[in-house]
């Protein structure tokens, strides 16, 4: 058996997250069905995180093993011929055996993109959430960072959260302006991230900048372990998962 490890891309818009559903159509469903066909063998990918339905993809990790000793090369070239357009393998190799994209992940890095102009163009609205009310990004800047470090993050998961240990580390957590675009991105990094945590804090953070959250609460929302004590959950259609790393 041969270990596979592939980069993938995908617009979520259309699936209903990563994980596997009966009937319906799903990112991990798509790639299982085209490795049966090219292959013949039944394998369930292994991905490096569930994306909820509408999320999208720059550098998504799936793991699985094969039996057919398929050159590196032709597995992609092959899967993105039978994938739907809106999945394309980025890259595909072989590793060690003991590689599993969710249990060998040591950093996860997401960018959840806002759209500040007055007209959104409508080839942008499936990936950007279209929002110019007047936001205070200095005090949301400010929000943001007092949530770097170890903290339990309860009060920003979802209420299904499946997780009994909410505890995680977060590298980055920052605003940053991409003026020629007209978008207000939010990136963060860290060691993992519960059911709905990026577009809860994102949400969080936009009332701060609407002035209904003061930024020194943050402290108090994250002691709290409440989730009725934090923001909205911002829409699944701005929210990428930019990429996984596995260290060297």
């Amino acid at each position: 058996m041969f270990t596979w490890k592939l980069v993938l891309a995908y617009d979520g818009s259309d699936f209903h997250g990563w994980q596997i559903q009966p009937d319906r159509p799903t990112v991990q469903g798509e790639l299982r069905e085209a490795l049966r066909r090219i292959t013949g063998e039944e394998v369930l990918p292994q991905g490096s995180g569930r994306t909820d339905a509408g999320v999208h993809a720059l550098g998504q990790v799936a793991s699985f093993a094969l039996a057919a000793p398929i050159p590196e090369t032709n597995l992609a070239r092959a899967l993105n011929r039978t994938l739907p357009a809106s999945i394309r393998v980025l890259s595909a190799s072989r590793v060690t055996s003991d590689f599993h994209a969710r249990h060998s992940a040591l950093e996860k890095t997401y960018e959840y993109r806002i759209f500040r102009g007055e007209i959104c163009p409508p080839w942008r609205t499936r990936y950007v959430y279209a929002l110019n009310t007047p936001l205070d990004l200095e005090a949301m800047q400010r929000a943001a960072a007092r949530v770097l470090g170890v903290h339990d993050f309860t009060s920003f998961a979802a209420c299904d959260s499946d997780s009994p240990y909410h505890v995680r580390s977060l590298h980055d957590s920052e605003w940053i302006r991409a003026e020629e675009d007209q978008l207000l991105l939010y990136r963060v990094r860290g060691t993992g991230f519960l059911h709905h945590m990026v577009r809860n804090l994102v949400g969080t953070f936009l009332e701060v900048g609407r002035g209904n959250v003061e930024e020194a609460a943050i402290a108090a929302i994250l002691e709290a372990r409440n989730r009725e004590r934090a923001g909205p959950t911002a829409p699944a259609r701005g929210l990428f998962l930019v990429s996984v790393d596995y260290g060297p």
